[in-house]
């Protein structure tokens, strides 16, 4: 199999931190020696979250079998959700704003035709559904367990306790169509085309970014790079994608929002991949 240099569009901010906890969880469990240090499997890791690159690909760029890839990758992904907050935890952070966005999507995965349970019909493909809490500047606050991708973002959210916790502390959330019926803490845009009086005026005072589908994921492109091959073989020269300014909306103190990790990116696909 042929290799070439390639890049990962994240911060290497986010390859430290991941080589960090790595770190740390090898002198705990007194690892000796590891085939890859802990920065390249934090590399390795990265690649398969982000790009989605499988165990085959990596095990050839790497020079590693698909056995070490697997452990490698169920390693980080366990330390990296150990991190996730609890839905308790991230009520405490939205008690702070002064309101929250609640929006799910599907996370595509590889399932046969019989896995009914995990297909979309609104995708077209087989998924896990995982729900999403953000910021006014729709940056990631918190996000859920992974469902099947049949389930319906209403069921979902009802599954995982949102509306009843929104209510409790009586925080402001905006979502979409989809949630109609969540509760009074849910505020969703009505539904139709010529509306008037103070429904079509509810509809206008709707966040942009609540309105849009999957609006609390970042884009793609935000973020640096990190300076390094996703695919090649070590002593291979890095190879680095320019970076490109983050294009969210600035916070409510007009500050403008932080650069965004990959670790909070990658967060739902983190908790899919447990799922």
């Amino acid at each position: 199999m042929l290799v070439y240099p390639s890049g990962i569009n994240l911060s290497s901010r986010a390859l430290q931190h991941l080589s960090g906890l790595l770190a740390g969880h090898r002198r705990r469990i007194g690892s000796r020696w590891r085939r890859l240090a802990c920065g390249r499997q934090a590399l390795l890791v990265l690649a398969h979250l982000r790009c989605g690159d499988t165990y085959a690909r990596l095990a050839a760029g790497f020079r590693v079998g698909i056995a070490t890839v697997c452990r490698y990758i169920r390693e980080a992904v366990d330390l990296l959700a150990a991190l996730a907050p609890t839905l308790e935890q991230a009520m405490q952070t939205v008690r702070k704003k002064a309101y929250v966005i609640l929006d799910g999507t599907v996370l595509p995965i590889d399932r046969i035709a019989a896995d009914q349970p995990y297909y979309s019909g609104k995708k077209k493909h087989h998924g896990m559904n995982v729900q999403v809490l953000a910021d006014p500047a729709g940056r990631l606050i918190w996000a859920s367990d992974a469902l099947p991708g049949a389930v319906h973002d209403l069921t979902a959210a009802r599954t995982h306790g949102i509306p009843t916790a929104l209510a409790a502390d009586d925080i402001k959330c905006w979502a979409d169509k989809a949630y109609q019926g969540a509760g009074p803490a849910v505020r969703v845009p009505f539904r139709g085309k010529n509306l008037r009086g103070w429904r079509r005026r509810h509809n206008r005072t709707t966040p942009r970014s609540a309105a849009s589908a999957n609006a609390p994921w970042p884009p793609s492109n935000a973020g640096g790079s990190c300076g390094s091959s996703a695919a090649a073989p070590p002593g291979s020269p890095p190879s680095s994608v320019p970076s490109s300014p983050s294009n969210s909306p600035p916070d409510q103190d007009g500050k403008g929002s932080r650069p965004r990790s990959c670790l909070t990116k990658d967060l739902g696909r983190v908790r899919g991949a447990r799922g």
